[in-house]
């Protein structure tokens, strides 16, 4: 076994993602991912908790990514503005690697264990969203609502893009649903009145 040539954790993920398209994730033991990507289950364990980890590994980073676009987004920009940053900065990494993750929500999608801990992932960015807007100044209420209103954003853009196949770039996608949540916030403005 090839267990000390480079890149082991990338191709454990491309065996475990191959494997749980093909055999579904129950069915896929961490023995055959090993076995598939030429490794030990050792190795594997170096790099993931279980092998739900295969599909959630990356979210950390992509936390750090949206949390750090937050902080650099300029001192004048509304928390909207701040939000539409970072999810701008996770498009590039979910475009970048757009047949893998469009694999990874396809295994997720059809397993009700993977949905709920996906939505798990989703309510720690939005903390983590938050968190950096409280620290840009805007209040609590102000932070929490932008932070949910991004993730909806992020939820409905994505979803589409994965749902057509990835035709077109997720960053329009985006910027078309913050205009049609901004146009649907001014308009409820606008009847309140």
């Amino acid at each position: 076994m090839g267990r000390w040539e480079p890149n082991a954790r990338g191709r454990l993920e491309q065996a475990a993602l191959e494997l749980y398209v093909e055999r579904g994730y129950e069915q896929t033991p961490v023995a055959e991912i090993t076995k598939r990507a030429g490794l030990t289950e050792r190795t594997f364990f170096r790099h993931f908790a279980d092998k739900r980890e295969v599909l959630f590994a990356g979210s950390g980073s992509l936390e750090e990514l949206c949390v750090g676009a937050v902080a650099a987004a300029p001192a004048t920009a509304a928390p909207m503005e701040a939000v539409a940053a970072a999810l701008d900065a996770a498009a590039g990494v979910f475009e970048e690697r757009g047949d893998l993750v469009g694999l990874r929500q396809s295994v997720i999608d059809a397993n009700a264990e993977l949905r709920e801990r996906e939505l798990i992932k989703l309510a720690s960015l939005s903390g983590a969203l938050a968190e950096a807007l409280r620290e840009r100044g805007v209040d609590e209420l102000g932070a929490e609502l932008t932070a949910e209103a991004a993730i909806a954003v992020l939820k409905v853009a994505f979803r589409r893009w994965i749902d057509e196949g990835r035709r077109r770039p997720l960053r329009p996608l985006l910027t078309e649903c913050f205009d049609v949540l901004r146009t649907a916030a001014a308009r409820g403005a606008v009847g309140a009145g």
